[in-house]
């Protein structure tokens, strides 16, 4: 059922107004960011300092010397239709009333789409980014991993989420991170301590510079072996570890014998009807960075969003062919899902408010402490699609921030949450906690 929202076409045609004069109104530190360079990729060397980010972040696939491995989209893409009553998007943020406008006036957004019920209720682009773009999603990706691992499971290639890494990935035998589960990994809880501050000195420094190539990094396995200390035993608490997820990535490719991005062609792009070909970023040993590197168009995220709100199932087709069970196909296993994305069915240690002062840690997804089902794909720097399937509201944020997480710089961390709460309040969504 549509929600008919009188009187908000005024407010729709004046925020067009405001984005389609985007030339007249400058961004947020558009000059520092490149604008006058026309948004310069840089190269394998310099691809994450400012001045190329909002370039070498939509299309990393076109930096010199990174080497990424593409995924096809579908033959027949899910039509988004742009809804016919759009609402005014409001959010209250440090006691305040502020537009989304406002909000794209000062942070450093190079996207964001907003969805009810499957169609767009606001696309915007900044920084001369476009519907094309393939934006780079960081640790969104770990999310992405995590569905291939529920397919993989569901088709008997895992056999059980309690197995240890070390059954499929032989280069990890005798490891700790080979003696550890699936689902400990999947839940960030291995118990091994591996750093990731994002100083440039840390852990993930050493495996980002390892899957980079640099040769006195190693190789990525050589970091994963390298991690031996603990801080807790397996399976007691979360704690992010970016190398979890590498692990998990290995365990997909070595028990499919397919690499990350036929599983993603085959599992998720072309069954969900993707508009765009999408990509992952490749490790030097050959491996797709499963923690941080898959790269797609913001609409093609919002249709992932959907796929998650409709509890995996993708209605009507699929690669052009109409499904008759129950007007659709199930392309996620629906249990899986819920076991990724539900506080209801996670350990008390792992619920929301719990695993962190805010969030849940699920299946490599982050719950959020709302009555209703809700969670987050999120990556540093900004990067953050949103879900709330009982009430069909779907956002998908990109962008280039200045830091990497809340940490460093709370603010805009603070303020994209109060958006999505305003998001949510404006589309008929819930906020109760």
């Amino acid at each position: 059922m549509k929600i008919l929202f009188p009187g908000a076409v005024v407010s729709a045609l004046l925020l067009t107004a405001f984005f389609t004069a985007g030339s007249a109104h400058a961004e947020p530190d558009e000059d520092l960011l490149g604008k006058l360079q026309n948004y310069p990729l840089g190269t394998s060397a310099t691809w994450y300092n400012n001045p190329n980010r909002v370039g070498a972040w939509s299309a990393l696939d076109r930096v010199p010397g990174i080497r990424t491995r593409a995924v096809a989209k579908s033959p027949d893409a899910k039509p988004l239709p742009h809804a016919t009553q759009v609402p005014e998007i409001a959010y209250r943020y440090r006691n305040m009333s502020h537009t989304l406008a406002q909000y794209m006036g000062r942070q450093r957004v190079t996207g964001i789409l907003v969805l009810k019920n499957g169609e767009i209720v606001a696309e915007h682009y900044r920084y001369g980014r476009t519907e094309d773009a393939r934006f780079l999603s960081f640790s969104m990706a770990k999310s992405v991993t995590s569905l291939l691992v529920g397919v993989a499971v569901a088709n008997g290639q895992i056999t059980s989420l309690d197995d240890a890494a070390e059954k499929y990935v032989k280069a990890l035998v005798g490891s700790p991170y080979g003696a550890t589960t699936l689902r400990q990994l999947l839940r960030m809880s291995s118990g091994l301590t591996f750093t990731e501050r994002y100083d440039g000195n840390d852990d993930i420094a050493r495996l980002s510079r390892a899957s980079a190539g640099v040769p006195s990094a190693g190789t990525p396995v050589d970091v994963l072996r390298s991690i031996t200390d603990r801080h807790s035993g397996a399976g007691e608490k979360f704690v992010y570890a970016s190398a979890e997820t590498d692990v998990l990535g290995r365990v997909l490719t070595a028990a499919t014998g397919k690499n990350m991005a036929e599983l993603t062609t085959e599992w998720l792009w072309k069954p969900m009807g993707a508009e765009h070909d999408a990509f992952w970023r490749v490790s030097s040993d050959g491996q797709e960075q499963s923690f941080g590197a898959f790269n797609a168009s913001l609409r093609d995220w919002g249709r992932l969003g959907l796929l998650l709100a409709n509890d995996g199932r993708v209605d009507g087709r699929v690669d052009g062919r109409m499904d008759g069970k129950a007007g659709g196909t199930q392309v996620v296993p629906r249990d899986y899902l819920l076991d990724a994305t539900d506080p209801a069915r996670q350990p008390a240690v792992f619920k929301p408010r719990k695993a962190t002062p805010y969030f849940g840690y699920g299946y490599q997804f982050w719950l959020m402490p709302l009555k209703e089902r809700t969670f987050a794909m999120q990556g540093i720097h900004g990067q953050t699609l949103y879900v709330q399937p009982s009430t069909g509201v779907v956002m998908g944020l990109t962008s280039v921030w200045e830091s990497a997480s809340g940490k460093q710089n709370a603010q805009p961390y603070e303020e994209r949450d109060a958006l999505w709460r305003g998001v949510l309040r404006s589309l008929g969504g819930s906020t109760v906690e």
